[in-house]
């Protein structure tokens, strides 16, 4: 672990596996932890840069709650929703990704999204009532392609809005 010598000197930059290390160890300690996002796979709910913070996991999990886990294949840390559960464990998706993670065990999973913060706000758009129903459009396949339909007509309505 570094501290980036370009950056205010109270962030601290890790390589993925010590972040999560270092995300497990607070959270088993019943701490909170925040990070800054990397990567578009949860776009446009969870963006490059978005800071979030990671709670424990509570006893039960459910569709739609966003997750950090270790990607059983890699063992990298990843940020995805969580899009159905079985006797197999929890299937994850990043919101913006077209393939599903594979089928995580219980004890891959650090923590789960309490919120997520851009430019100072905090939201939880994602996080709220609406997640379950997002889990069920992105494992359909349907969310992707309803967020790009959505961009679409907002940039016609706004191409119409200008002088």
């Amino acid at each position: 672990m570094s501290i980036d010598p370009n950056m205010d000197s109270s962030i601290l930059t890790a390589p993925n596996a010590e972040l999560a290390g270092l995300m497990a160890e607070v959270l088993a300690r019943g701490g909170s932890f925040r990070f800054q996002a990397s990567g578009f796979s949860m776009s446009p709910f969870i963006q490059d840069g978005d800071t979030l913070t990671i709670t424990p996991a509570p006893a039960q999990l459910r569709p739609g709650d966003v997750v950090a886990f270790r990607q059983p294949s890699t063992n990298r840390l990843l940020v995805h929703r969580i899009v159905q559960v079985s006797a197999q464990g929890f299937l994850t998706k990043g919101d913006n990704s077209t393939g599903t993670d594979g089928f995580v065990e219980r004890e891959g999973i650090i923590g789960r999204v309490l919120q997520v913060e851009r430019h100072g706000k905090t939201g939880r758009m994602s996080l709220g009532l609406g997640r379950g129903v997002i889990a069920s459009l992105s494992r359909r396949g349907w969310l992707i392609p309803l967020l790009r339909r959505m961009r679409s007509v907002r940039h016609i309505f706004e191409k119409r809005s200008r002088p």
